[in-house]
């Protein structure tokens, strides 16, 4: 089974979407977002994600008060959250800006009105983050707009995944492997999930987010047959904020983009065959001929 995003056709023997996740790596400023689509856009990305809250409903009751340090100064985390979040009209920027550099761009909704947001701006499709994937109301309003959903799947079980695609209930859903630890080590990546996915729900296209340092982990998860792959990327990992370390820098985004294309060559159709190219090593080589 297929799932189309915009112009592109993801799954079935496609070329792997590839999501340059900005999220919050913007900082809350329009010229670093835009200067990251840039990064994307040059590394060859199909397209770029943010993240979309309503501070008031989308932060925990218990960490509203908490202290936290920002290079604005100090603020209670409810106020960091209203910092860096855009409105309409920095959204309305930066959306054009990455349909002029020719990418797709979507948002992770973290609560019902930022769905409807995001409607009025007539995404593409919707992104379910990990930690919203048990937010049944949530789940509801995105199956209502019809639109693709990409479903990641870090910090749930598999009883909890099972509710969330049927609550979707729609056959325009891309599944994405993750583990939710930011960076993540090689030994919790279990990419052998992969497999399981594809077992559990049959036709439904694989993905994976990935959350580790470097890029051997997502390759691989190419190489198993992911469909799609999510990467957080930033201009440069000591930036402040959370999701940076856990992100690729631009050089690091464009050799995973290389890399994936070639890995998608190499993969072949599957069928033996004696190429071109072994035909001079076989007439030196070999001295029996059948």
């Amino acid at each position: 089974m297929t799932v189309s995003i915009g112009s592109r056709v993801i799954g079935g023997g496609r070329p792997t979407y590839v999501i340059a996740e900005i999220g919050l790596n913007h900082n809350g400023d329009v010229e670093i977002a835009k200067r990251l689509i840039d990064v994307a856009a040059n590394a060859g990305a199909n397209a770029v994600k943010f993240q979309k809250r309503t501070p008031e409903i989308a932060t925990p009751e218990h960490m509203r008060d908490v202290p936290r340090e920002t290079p604005w100064g100090t603020m209670s985390y409810l106020d960091y959250r209203r910092r860096v979040e855009f409105g309409r009209d920095e959204y309305i920027e930066v959306g054009d800006y990455a349909t002029m550099r020719g990418l797709d761009w979507f948002a992770s909704p973290w609560d019902v009105p930022s769905v409807e947001f995001l409607e009025e701006l007539n995404v593409v499709a919707h992104k379910v983050a990990s930690a919203s994937l048990t937010d049944i109301e949530l789940l509801e309003a995105l199956r209502a707009t019809g639109k693709p959903i990409i479903l990641s799947t870090g910090m749930s079980t598999p009883e909890q995944i099972d509710r969330a695609m049927q609550t979707l209930d729609t056959d325009r859903v891309i599944l994405m492997h993750a583990t939710s630890t930011y960076p993540m080590e090689p030994e919790e990546a279990n990419l052998r999930v992969i497999t399981t996915l594809r077992d559990r729900y049959p036709g439904v296209p694989i993905g994976y987010s990935g959350h580790e340092r470097g890029l051997q982990i997502s390759l691989a998860a190419v190489a198993l047959g992911a469909v799609a792959v999510e990467r957080h990327i930033t201009l440069d990992r000591t930036m402040w904020g959370s999701d940076h370390a856990a992100s690729l820098e631009p050089g690091g985004l464009e050799h995973l983009v290389r890399d994936i294309r070639i890995i998608e060559t190499a993969m072949g159709d599957g069928v033996k065959r004696v190429f071109p190219g072994e035909q001079a090593p076989m007439a030196k080589l070999r001295r029996v001929g059948v």
